[in-house]
């Protein structure tokens, strides 16, 4: 009858490493000021022959998201590479799992990240990954930095 759940009190600023391998070492932190109560994965830990990874994410938000606009910063070896903004809620006809989650409860989901069918080359990756309850992108609800090292070229 009782499961056993695992989530991590994270302190901001103290890095997480996701995975390393041959060819890849990924890690986050948070960028904002307060601990977050957040647990998230990444399969498989590579750039090589792989289009998809599949990714779990547990977390309990600190406000209700019913708003949710998630910002993608990208920079390869220091310089800014990709700003990509999307929705994901508009508190109307949503259709992702996050939309409706309330303050205090706990958020688990498993989703598959696609990626590109650019081959990336060879070097440091800084993404920083905003997400906000309004338009006007002024309440910050979580900030993550993930950390990217590509250790070999794919081509």
């Amino acid at each position: 009858m009782f499961g056993l759940f695992f989530l991590i009190l994270f302190a901001p600023g103290v890095s997480e490493f996701l995975c390393t391998s041959s060819d890849l070492e990924m890690s986050y932190t948070f960028c904002d000021s307060t601990a977050h109560a957040f647990m998230f994965n990444l399969t498989p830990c590579s750039m090589m022959n792989k289009s998809v990874w599949n990714a779990t994410l547990t977390w309990i938000p600190r406000s209700d998201i019913y708003f949710l606009k998630i910002v993608f910063h990208v920079w390869y070896d220091g310089a800014k590479a990709l700003l990509w903004k999307e929705l994901l809620c508009s508190g109307a006809d949503d259709e992702y799992s996050v939309c409706g989650t309330l303050k205090g409860e706990t958020l688990v989901a498993a989703f598959d990240i696609k990626g590109s069918r650019i081959k990336f080359p060879k070097g440091n990756y800084s993404v920083i990954v905003q997400g906000f309850s309004d338009d006007s992108e002024n309440n910050l609800l979580m900030c993550l930095n993930f950390t990217m090292i590509i250790k070999q070229d794919a081509f």
